[in-house]
């Protein structure tokens, strides 16, 4: 079985929003959530950190995840699941709420918080070292959406909270940058924003920002980009991948680009909630991972980015996020050798983090 370094998922959103224990493994979530039917992934959870640790996977980034939108209105009241909330001071109340979460989870002993690039290795070694199933996962924490980041001057704050890379924005229009789904570029106060980044050593995660502010990002930011989950657009129409011209960018950065396993970024016109995924494999994902290592020539940029979620909008033979194994196989029948496999299942996330997390 080999290591694996998952650049995307976001644990605390599910135990805080969703209500489930992250301890437990997803069947034992499953069996909790048998015929609730509030949101349509009750039933479907494929992470718990006891499957990461059968199927290998030793560290992740995982996020605070939260938007600020006074527009929006509550999808429910007092037992609500949304994103969104009025106002930037209550999304940083419930981003710290999940990075509380994780905290707790270190104190007992079920995660271990990575912030240096010290800290990495000696997790990574112990993994490689101890074959038990009772190892904490790793976690680099990163912030989906930088609504949160109540002024740009609070970035440090953050950063000495041990946030490692944030995104400017998620689907609509966050304080500092239009994303996923609408068109536009960066605010002024997400242009002051990057600059406070590069004085901290903030790494800038690209994914979900729209095509405008994708550019004008990387013109102005001198720091270290990311795209910890994002597929092909040459594949899978739409803006929430990336065009063969924006991964030759990131190429040229010496980023790092990990493929999610969300079937509507695998599948074009499928739709959350209506299409099934039937036929859908996860060798699907293995499709993007080779774009990416075609236009690089290479495989030192593509890697896994899972945004493991609900089975409902995954690949059909994905149940858990042990599941990620099954790609070992489908990229050495695509003709990938051990160092590129190994490369893309950890090594690229390893040498990257390795890099700019703070020595």
């Amino acid at each position: 079985m080999r290591l694996i370094f998952d650049g995307h998922l976001d644990l605390a959103l599910f135990a805080l929003a969703y209500n489930r224990d992250q301890t437990k493994s997803a069947a034992t979530i499953n069996q909790r959530e048998a015929g609730m039917t509030d949101v349509p992934e009750r039933g479907g959870a494929a992470v718990g950190l006891p499957d990461m640790r059968r199927g290998g996977v030793a560290v992740c980034q995982s996020t605070v995840a939260v938007r600020a939108d006074s527009a929006v209105r509550p999808l429910a009241g007092y037992r609500r699941i949304d994103l969104d909330f009025a106002t930037q001071a209550m999304a940083y109340a419930y981003a710290r709420g999940q990075l509380a979460y994780y905290q707790v989870l270190e104190q007992q002993g079920e995660i271990a918080l990575i912030s240096t690039s010290g800290e990495l290795e000696a997790h990574w070694r112990r993994w490689e070292e101890d074959k038990g199933e009772a190892r904490p996962v790793g976690i680099i924490v990163s912030m989906e959406c930088a609504d949160p980041i109540v002024e740009p001057s609070q970035a440090e704050d953050w950063w000495k909270c041990g946030v490692r890379s944030v995104s400017l924005a998620h689907f609509g229009k966050s304080h500092y940058a239009h994303g996923t789904g609408v068109s536009g570029g960066l605010t002024d106060k997400g242009v002051e924003l990057l600059g406070e980044f590069e004085k901290v050593g903030m790494v800038l995660d690209l994914t979900h920002t729209a095509d405008e502010g994708f550019y004008q990002a990387l013109d102005c930011f001198g720091g270290p980009v990311l795209a910890s989950h994002t597929n092909c657009r040459a594949l899978v129409p739409g803006d929430r991948q990336f065009s063969d011209a924006q991964i030759e960018l990131l190429i040229q950065r010496d980023a790092v680009i990990g493929a999610a396993l969300d079937a509507w970024m695998l599948m074009p016109g499928f739709v959350v909630g209506e299409t099934e995924p039937g036929d859908l494999s996860i060798a699907a994902v293995a499709d993007h991972i080779d774009r990416v290592c075609q236009l690089a020539g290479d495989a030192r940029h593509a890697a896994i980015g899972s945004d493991t979620g609900g089975t409902n909008h995954m690949p059909s033979d994905y149940r858990t996020i042990a599941d990620l194994q099954k790609l070992s196989t489908v990229l050495e029948r695509l003709g990938y050798d051990d160092a590129d496999i190994d490369a893309i299942f950890h090594g690229n996330w390893l040498r990257f983090f390795g890099q700019w997390l703070p020595h």
